[in-house]
């Protein structure tokens, strides 16, 4: 059974699944995904129950909700959904966006920057390559990955129980920072990318670089949650919404007007109210639901129609469809601009000679007649001298401060300063970050065993595989010394 991937199109994103996006969407259509354009405003976690992956690509001046934000956290936590987020070189200032917002409920931030390198790049210093030494901790994002071209792409940033898998260059601006985080937060996942054009259609360091592909695959392979998986195999069938229809490459489609007698008929709404109980408000109420969900899905249709229709709706016939429009509106008359010739085609053409518009008259207070001309003199206004700057007044000799010599007598009092008093946190404060923490720790111990049966299966080297060791060790140990600490104070509290 395949896994159905939603690609979010309702706050313009940049990456559009039928238009720079479309490599992407063959190459994991052909690879047991379907992936389909989502629609639906505003974004709830009951839309989002039916796909198993909702790709954000870059929102372009466009936000989302906070109430959205929260739909989506709770769809990755207790639907099991895997978030795949891409930004842009200047992150959300660049974009005007707010996907941070987001990403920061799963311990992750998109930061206001480009990543640039002038050593290391396939010919600009904002197309840096990125190469496999810098994928730490191994992922299984990253495996069979040699290196990747992060085109124009921002810096991450690790807030919370989030995991950085690939990290800049020693010799990029910013050096050494995340480019790739990973979480995995309750039942979901969640993957989070500075650069979308990454994966972009026939463009230099996008989807056809090296090992872009195997990169993508991975991706969406690992968003796959467990609890995911368990439904699929289960064989829970999708109940997708309406809006969603999966992207065909190269297909025909019906125009539009062969298509028009699929559309059902709209009713005119009736207005009026009448009822005596409450039975027949429910049934008023039930008839006007249906009335409104016949028009959404006419709407529907017509959104599908449109973009689906291989021919172009407007075409040389755009008179005819504008005197077809007055016949609807007989109000509706079109002239042309007094400015404006009509040619022998018919084309509306504008006068190229035309005089240019005369000022309008000044007005009566700003002019006046000389004493024996009829000429017009502006009065200029009077200069008038330049007021005297005072000087601001000397304090009293008593106000002075005077300079003595340090006495014996007379010491200076130093008064301690003040401790910053401790944030007194909650119970539910506390038992969230426990939580955190202890996905977090789960995490770290899941790349260690991934770490360990590489080094066992000859594919990691000793070196790599105690510095990678090491690295992972001291990050669990500090996580379970904070586990503990949380622990033991909630022990105190309880």
């Amino acid at each position: 059974m395949p896994y159905y991937i939603a690609f979010d199109n309702s706050h313009k994103e940049r990456a559009r699944l039928d238009e720079n996006f479309t490599e992407l969407r063959d190459y994991l259509n052909a690879n047991g995904f379907i992936c389909y354009n989502f629609l639906e405003v505003p974004i709830t976690q009951e839309s989002l129950n039916p796909f198993d992956i909702l790709v954000i690509a870059c929102p372009d001046f466009s936000k989302l909700s906070h109430i959205e934000i929260m739909e989506i956290v709770s769809w990755v936590k207790e639907d099991g959904g895997g978030l795949l987020l891409l930004s842009h070189a200047g992150g959300d200032r660049g974009r005007n966006s707010n996907l941070s917002e987001l990403s920061e409920q799963f311990g992750i931030a998109f930061e206001n920057d480009q990543v640039l390198d002038d050593v290391n790049n396939i010919g600009i210093e904002n197309m840096p390559i990125i190469s496999s030494i810098n994928f730490i901790p191994p992922h299984p994002i990253t495996n069979d990955v040699s290196s990747i071209c992060y085109r124009a792409g921002c810096s991450l940033s690790v807030i919370g129980s989030a995991i950085s898998i690939v990290s800049s260059n020693e010799t990029s601006e910013p050096y050494s920072c995340p480019l790739m985080c990973t979480s995995e937060p309750n039942k979901g996942r969640v993957c989070a990318i500075g650069s979308y054009e990454m994966f972009r259609d026939k463009t230099g360091g996008g989807l056809q670089y090296d090992d872009h592909p195997i990169l993508a695959a991975n991706i969406f392979n690992w968003l796959i949650s467990d609890y995911r998986l368990e439904l699929t195999n289960q064989g829970t069938e999708h109940k997708l919404p309406v809006s969603g229809k999966p992207t065909l490459q190269m297909e025909e489609y019906q125009s539009l007007d062969d298509s028009n007698s699929q559309i059902e008929s709209i009713q005119p709404v009736d207005t009026t109210i009448t009822f005596s109980t409450k039975a027949d408000l429910l049934k008023i109420l039930n008839n006007y639901m249906n009335q409104i969900n016949i028009i959404k899905n006419s709407i529907n249709k017509l959104i599908e129609i449109i973009s689906e229709s291989a021919n172009e709706i407007f075409t040389e016939q755009t008179a005819q469809l504008i005197q077809d429009s007055t016949s609807i509106n007989p109000d509706f008359i079109y002239e042309p601009y007094e400015d404006e010739e009509e040619t022998e085609s018919g084309e509306l053409q504008t006068q190229s000679d035309s005089e240019l518009t005369k000022l309008p008259p000044k007005p009566a207070e700003l002019k006046q007649k000389g004493p024996n001309t009829s000429e017009e003199v502006f009065i200029k206004p009077i200069p008038s001298a330049p007021s005297k700057i005072s000087e601001p007044p000397k304090p009293p000799k008593s106000s002075m401060i005077s300079i003595k010599p340090k006495t014996k007598s007379k010491q200076l009092e130093v008064k301690p300063i003040k401790k910053e008093e401790k944030v007194v946190r909650t119970i539910d404060d506390l038992t969230a970050e426990l939580d955190s923490l202890e996905s977090k720790s789960n995490s770290v111990i899941n790349l260690i065993k991934f770490i360990e049966k590489k080094h066992d299966d000859g594919k990691l080297d000793d070196k790599t595989y105690d510095k990678q060791i090491q690295k992972l060790q001291k990050d669990l140990d500090q996580t379970k010394k904070r586990i503990e600490e949380i622990k033991t104070t909630l022990g105190k509290k309880s």
